[in-house]
Parts: structure tokens; C-alpha cells; sequence
């Protein structure tokens, strides 16, 4: 039988979980807090969409990539933004492929040309142009499959969304697939309201589709982890169905410094390619830029955090790979100087 995340919370924290390479996302290494995989452990026991809260570039979506990685399954993601519906998460209808075969004219048994309008065949009826989306992957992988290679007969190629659709593991898993929902505060209230039935049921129905879309008999739920960058209020109803864990950047400069050595540096970069004393110079710039932002002294601005950070010092590492050893540090201190400004300051500049 399969151990539950909990039992393992101790051996992950010490752990750092490598992330394979999965276009668009690159390859990465993550280090989970143990508020985060009891969060993980509660989503996968209950099936509850677990929300993540916290500023931009704060590891919000590698947390889902992580736990895709540990709990051994696949991983699908899809990134909202201002013009997402409900359906695109479902599955999208192309009405505009549709009417187009509709229009050509097909020979019909007497030689006659037919307009298409009666007797539509199967490959004109409105379910072979219908793409599965994420949620109806993650849902039923067998009858999203089917369905994609219906569309792809009559429409452009449909691909699977992930190259392995089983599990990687031997045992049988926690869960389904990890469906990551990216940044779901872009979309408008209507989009996270429509998915309730959806999150609610295991599964959705349509009036374009023959049949509803559900978990099969024998299939795991998926684990659904949304994202948010706090820019819109998301309706009430849709925060009483999720789990909810805000990522927040640290208080104090002690535990800023530490979250950044310990979660950001330390697990992609070691000393010899950039050393801690031209790390701590890079924190102390971003939290000084930071606290003029917390000042209000500019509207709409806002401080740099933890990926203007690993920006500055990835770029560090690549220009201190070009320079002796023993010149490292001063030559990425005296780039530093350079390039901070661009990363770092969010105010209007002289």
C-alpha cells in the first residue's frame, strides 16, 4: 500500500526533489516546507483543489511540479489569462473548422452535390470538433484520448498533453495526475465559479457532448493545485471548496536571508560558482529595494522578490563563469552594480 505524504514529511524536507525538463517548464530542483506537503497530504486524502497564494515568482507553481515528481504522476498545467473561459479548461469546440467542412459541398449517392445542412455524417456532427481540455485529461485519460483522436481526423493534431499518461510507479498512486492551474486570478469571477461542478463532481457536462465526462470506476482523482498572485478577489464560493496555503515572503532580514540562501541559491548553485558574501550583497540590495516599495511613496509599485533574486544571480554565475576563480567575487560584485538596477528597481528612475 502506498504511504500517504505525511509519513514521508520528514525525509522530503531534507530532500531536494529534482524536476525534469516538461516544455514550456524548465529543468529546476525544489525544497518543500513542511506547511506545504501537509498541504499536499490534506488535498490528496480529501480530493480538494488546493489554492496557492503568495507574490509573483515566489515557487507557487513549482510546488505542483514537485509534487507531481514525488508523488510519481503525471503532470499537466495550463496558465490563465484575461480571456480564459470555463470551457477552455474543459474542452474547446471549434465551430469555425465545423462550419468551414460544412460548407464543402460532398457528392452524394445520385451524383448530386450535397450542402451539408441534412443528414450530417459523423464526421460533420458538432462532437468531432470538440479538443479535450486539462481537467477532462486528468479526469479520464481513455475517453479524452478517443476524443482527441476524433478531432485530430477532422481538425488540426490534437497531442496528449503529457508523454507519460500511467503512473511512473509501480504501486498505485495517492492520486490522478497534478493539474496545475496557473494564475487563476487573471481569469474573470465567472471562470472559477463555472468549475465548481467540475471540482465539486469529478466530472462536467455539455450539451455539445454525447455524454458527461466523469472519473472512471477504477480511476484516482486528480490533484488540482490553483495559483494566485492576489491581483483579483476570487469569489467566496470557489475559496470554501479549496484548501487554501498562502507563500509568503519572509518578515524579517534574518529569515529573507535564509529562505534565499537555503530555498533559492543553495539548491541550483554551489560556492564555488557564486560565493555566499556576493549572495548577501544581492539580498541586501533587494530588501532595500523592497522596503522603499512597502514605503507607498509610488502608487502601483511594487517591490522585487524571490525571482528578480534568482534572476541577478544566474546572471552572476554566467558572468563569473567567464573569469578565474580567484576573480570571481570581485568581478560579480562589480557586475552587480551594473545590473541591479534593471532587476531590481520597480520605481520610475532618473
Amino acid at each position: 500500500m502506498t504511504e500517504p505524504l505525511r509519513s514521508r514529511i520528514d525525509q522530503l524536507t531534507n530532500e531536494t526533489i529534482p524536476l525534469l525538463r516538461q516544455d514550456p517548464w524548465p529543468k529546476a530542483e525544489h525544497r518543500f516546507t513542511k506547511a506545504s506537503l501537509w498541504a499536499l497530504d490534506m488535498a490528496t486524502e480529501t480530493g480538494r483543489p488546493l489554492l496557492i497564494r503568495g507574490e509573483p515568482g515566489i515557487g507557487k507553481s513549482q510546488i505542483a511540479r514537485a509534487a507531481a515528481a514525488v508523488l510519481k504522476v503525471p503532470f499537466l498545467s495550463f496558465v490563465v489569462n484575461e480571456r480564459t473561459e470555463r470551457d477552455d479548461l474543459l474542452f474547446h469546440y471549434d465551430a469555425v473548422a465545423r462550419l468551414a467542412a460544412i460548407q464543402v459541398p460532398r457528392p452524394t449517392a445520385s451524383g448530386r452535390s450535397d450542402n451539408g445542412i441534412t443528414g450530417l455524417p459523423q464526421s460533420l456532427q458538432e462532437s468531432s470538433f470538440i479538443r479535450p481540455g486539462i481537467l477532462w485529461w486528468a479526469l479520464n485519460w481513455n475517453t479524452a484520448r478517443d476524443q482527441a483522436e476524433l478531432f485530430s481526423t477532422y481538425c488540426r493534431p490534437c497531442p496528449e498533453p503529457c508523454a507519460q499518461p500511467a503512473s511512473r510507479s509501480r504501486e498505485k498512486p495517492l492520486c490522478g495526475p497534478v493539474v496545475l492551474i496557473d494564475e487563476i486570478d487573471k481569469a474573470d469571477p465567472s471562470v472559477p465559479n463555472g468549475l465548481l461542478e467540475c471540482l465539486g463532481t469529478d466530472g462536467f457536462r455539455s450539451p455539445l457532448l454525447p455524454q458527461s465526462v466523469s472519473l472512471s470506476e477504477s480511476g484516482l482523482r486528480p490533484l488540482i493545485i490553483l495559483t494566485t498572485n492576489e491581483e483579483r478577489e476570487l469569489p467566496p464560493a470557489f475559496l470554501r471548496r479549496c484548501l487554501v496555503i498562502t507563500i509568503a515572503f519572509p518578515k524579517t532580514d534574518q529569515e529573507a536571508t535564509r529562505f534565499l540562501m537555503e530555498e533559492r541559491v543553495r539548491p541550483r548553485f554551489n560556492e564555488s560558482e557564486i560565493s555566499d558574501e556576493v549572495c548577501h550583497k544581492v539580498i541586501a540590495e533587494l530588501l532595500a529595494e523592497r522596503a522603499i516599495a512597502q514605503q507607498g511613496q509610488v502608487e502601483g509599485v511594487y517591490g522585487p522578490g524571490a525571482a528578480e533574486f534568482l534572476d541577478i544571480v544566474t546572471a552572476l554565475v554566467t558572468i563569473g563563469a567567464t573569469v578565474h576563480a580567484k576573480k570571481r567575487a570581485a568581478e560579480q560584485l562589480r557586475a552587480l552594480k551594473e545590473i541591479q538596477r534593471f532587476a531590481l528597481v520597480k520605481t520610475l528612475q532618473d
